[in-house]
């Protein structure tokens, strides 16, 4: 086994709590009856994942949404459910995070988007009160400003040549196996983080 000299963490079911089936259920009750074909963690419609890359706006993405829904929806109700996924950080772990960036360098990287970097920022400051995720990497990869999203290569080897990493040396942890299955056949060393698992807790610290 090769030393690790960086580590690579995703964002929801690592540092925070996700319910997709939140998002469903509310899109569901809001009149998207189809709302489950539309969209999925691991296959996500292309409106979804248009707003993942930045390639729309989250106006745009409002527009699109709005024209399939019932009468008398608003932005304010879709945005509602769009965040309903978005739970509560894990604090332990933040706070376990801030001493293992003392012992190496560590970054996030991070399927998301606009409308859910703002709830997620309100949302870490008046959960944990930390202000910023930013006091625990070196760097943050989100999506939508990078404009790729796992389990694309590209994302992996973006990260891997601005930052002059080697794979093999970089420890990816997430709890998508598609995610994963593309780090590990790209030479990192990786966990998949089962539901319950908390990144504290691993044995590869």
């Amino acid at each position: 086994m090769v030393e690790i000299k960086n580590v690579v963490l995703d964002l929801g079911g690592v540092l925070l709590d996700v319910d997709y089936d939140r998002t469903k259920n509310a899109f569901i009750n809001l009149g998207f009856e189809n709302f489950t074909e539309m969209y999925s963690q691991y296959t996500a419609d292309e409106v979804f994942s248009k707003l993942e890359t930045g390639h729309i706006s989250p106006e745009a993405f409002y527009e699109v949404m709005l024209k399939a829904a019932p009468k008398n929806t608003g932005i304010g109700d879709i945005e509602f459910a769009w965040n309903a996924m978005l739970l509560k950080f894990r604090k332990s772990t933040l706070d376990f995070l801030l001493g293992l960036k003392q012992k190496y360098p560590l970054y996030l990287l991070s399927n998301t988007n606009a409308i859910h970097l703002a709830a997620f920022e309100l949302m870490l400051q008046q959960q944990t009160g930390y202000t910023s995720l930013d006091v625990f990497f070196n760097k943050i990869f989100y999506s939508h400003i990078v404009g790729l999203r796992k389990p694309g290569e590209e994302i992996f080897n973006f990260i891997l040549e601005e930052q002059q990493m080697q794979a093999e040396e970089t420890l990816f942890i997430d709890d998508s196996f598609p995610n994963t299955d593309t780090a590990k056949r790209m030479g990192f060393q990786t966990v998949l983080l089962s539901p319950g698992q908390r990144v504290e807790l691993l044995p590869v610290w």
